[in-house]
């Protein structure tokens, strides 16, 4: 999932701003950025708690 969630939000983000550049319309992404920031910290959370991890604890490496 950490994978997908981060390859989509670059697809998206890509995606507006090209069309941004392209004239397709009209919007500020820096205005944008700066008030809806905080959704990129939560949509970073909620992959990370998505994402498929081990509940087993590391190995140690054996000491010789």
């Amino acid at each position: 999932m950490r994978g997908n969630l981060g390859a989509s939000a670059l697809i998206v983000v890509g995606s507006l701003a090209l069309a941004s550049n392209l004239g397709l319309f009209d919007v500020d992404l820096g205005q944008l950025l700066r008030t809806w920031w905080p959704v990129l910290l939560i949509l970073l959370g909620v992959g990370m708690f998505l994402a498929p991890g081990t509940d087993e604890p590391r190995k140690r490496p054996e000491k010789r």
